[in-house]
């Protein structure tokens, strides 16, 4: 076994080109992504909003439901967007923002350590980033959390480059301007932190290396207009719009939400050393050697490690001072790190091949393939035991399903069953929404609440409680059919819904199926007046 990781090692450290690992990087990150359904809730939910972005052709407004839905700026859904009707809706289509963001991280940081450092170093950098398992998943996963990562890193290198270039006498304005552009895209992304958070890692080097002198030059008019320019329009045109916005999306979301504790996904503070240690497993075997003060302070990388060790740690502090934390939080710090622990692994290899010790390119071959193992068996398992999807019971609902068709969906909002069944129509939801505890819960009951506050008059018409139900379905004169989706458990509770309607099952999810004459035929609807 000793001679295949040997050449694998030999293969990696001969340094590619550039487009080559392009190429192998977009086929490895991109091959596996269209291989199982959307998770819910997040894959549904995003995916769902782009969907109904593409459906409904206004690009400006995400919408959850045909409600308003602000809780993230456009961004990713406008990137997925396009991805739809570029493939097709599929599952593979629906994670390119994703795989884009993880192919920005890892371009921008080859390219940085290629240009500062050495091309092997970037070329180590890069392969062990993305076979980084959590890395690997986040890239395949489609929510927000990837795509800011490639954002954030690519603003944090390019602003990194502009400071070293203006510290050498070189030109570093085209640098500057692609700081400032990512950071107006790290702001559509995600928000405040797309900016932030980047600006903030960067300060911290600037100062921890005594160039003050520098930060006057980095904060040129022209280019924070070319921020503005980029970045603020969108959030003009949705409080003109929509009054309140600023106060939901900012105050709300970025600072109320970053302080309180009711959340489901509730952490210590710890949190993320372990996700740290396991999501990069074997690679971070090697954070002891990172740790040593030796290798940090040695001074022909001292620039470059310093500016990762800061941005590694700024991450990572900044996301565990909140209660709530996800997974996906620290994928900004994965790059770094990446490039700390090949600096170590490079520099043990130097001084193994030095002493006369010819195994350590076994070990680092072993380790990719034992990484990449990690990653694809990731994949395959989620595949595999993974059923919180509709696709299933899609599939079989699709062949039956027209365009003019309604979803009435009953305690319970499936955020994936619209882009499966390419519905055109919003869904009705049906469930308790005068319950004191909706607006509490971190849910998709308080999503939806939210969302409705912006539009009351939507509100009435996708919103329904338990007892509108049966009114709802008999004055209905919509030419479609009605395909109600449940579970069996509610079955008790809507008994004037007939086993006879019912089309599938599946676990313990029910649809049932009503016609026009089927629902005339319901004892509740006999001597009621339709009405559009």
């Amino acid at each position: 076994m000793k001679r295949p990781f040997s050449a694998i090692s030999e293969h990696l450290l001969t340094t590619p080109t550039s487009s080559l690992m392009l190429v192998l990087g977009t086929v490895w990150l991109s091959a596996l992504a269209g291989v199982r359904s959307l998770m819910l809730p997040d894959e549904g939910r995003y995916v769902g909003v782009a969907w109904q972005m593409l459906n409904s052709g206004n690009w400006l407004l995400p919408t959850l439901d045909g409600l308003p839905f602000f809780h993230k700026p456009p961004l990713f859904y406008w990137l997925t967007g396009l991805a739809l009707q570029m493939f097709g809706a599929n599952d593979w289509a629906a994670r390119v923002a994703s795989i884009l963001g993880a192919l920005i991280a890892a371009g921008a940081l080859y390219l940085f350590v290629k240009h500062y450092a050495d091309k092997r170093l970037a070329t180590l950098s890069v392969v062990v980033l993305v076979t980084q398992p959590m890395f690997f998943a986040g890239a395949q996963y489609a929510n927000l959390d990837m795509l800011v990562a490639g954002m954030i890193t690519a603003c944090i290198v390019c602003g990194a480059s502009a400071v070293l270039r203006l510290d050498a006498g070189l030109p570093y304005r085209t640098a500057l301007a692609l700081t400032y552009l990512f950071a107006a895209l790290g702001a559509l992304a995600k928000g405040l932190i797309g900016f932030v958070l980047p600006g903030a890692i960067l300060l911290a080097w600037i100062l921890v290396r005594k160039r003050y002198r520098l930060i006057p030059a980095l904060l040129p008019i022209p280019m924070i207009l070319l921020f503005l320019a980029v970045a603020v329009p969108w959030f003009l045109w949705m409080q003109k719009s929509y009054s309140g916005f600023w106060d939901y999306f900012f105050v709300y979301h970025h600072f109320k939400r970053f302080a309180e504790t009711g959340f489901s996904n509730a952490r210590p503070f710890w949190f993320y050393l372990p996700v740290v240690l396991l999501g990069t497993l074997p690679w971070s075997l090697w954070i002891a050697r990172v740790c040593s003060w030796k290798f940090l302070v040695a001074p022909e990388k001292l620039d470059i490690r310093s500016l990762m060790l800061l941005w590694m740690l700024g991450i990572l502090v900044f996301f565990s001072l909140p209660n709530s934390k996800l997974v996906g939080y620290i994928f900004p710090a994965l790059p770094p790190l990446a490039c700390l622990m090949a600096d170590a692994m490079l520099a043990w290899l130097k001084q193994r091949q030095e002493t006369g010790k010819p195994d350590a390119p076994v070990w680092l071959g072993g380790s990719l393939v034992v990484a990449g193992s990690l990653c694809v068996a990731f994949i395959v398992v989620v595949a595999l035991f993974d059923h919180t999807a509709t696709r299933s019971l899609s599939k079989q609902v699709a062949p039956l399903f027209r365009p003019d068709d309604q979803i009435v969906m009953i305690d319970e909002y499936e955020y994936d069953l619209p882009f499966y069944l390419r519905a055109a129509k919003d869904s009705w939801v049906v469930t308790n929404w005068q319950d004191p505890e909706v607006p509490k819960e971190d849910n998709w009951r308080k999503e939806l609440y939210d969302a409705a506050r912006f539009d009351p008059v939507k509100q009435q018409e996708v919103l329904l409680l338990p007892g509108d139900l049966a009114s709802r379905l008999c004055s209905w004169t919509g030419s479609g059919v009605l395909w109600i989706w449940g579970k069996t458990a509610q079955a008790d509770r809507y008994r004037f819904l007939p086993d006879s309607a019912i089309a599938f099952s599946e676990r313990k999810k029910v649809v049932w199926r009503l016609d026009a004459e089927q629902r005339q035929q319901l004892d509740v609807c006999r001597g009621t007046p339709g009405r559009g």
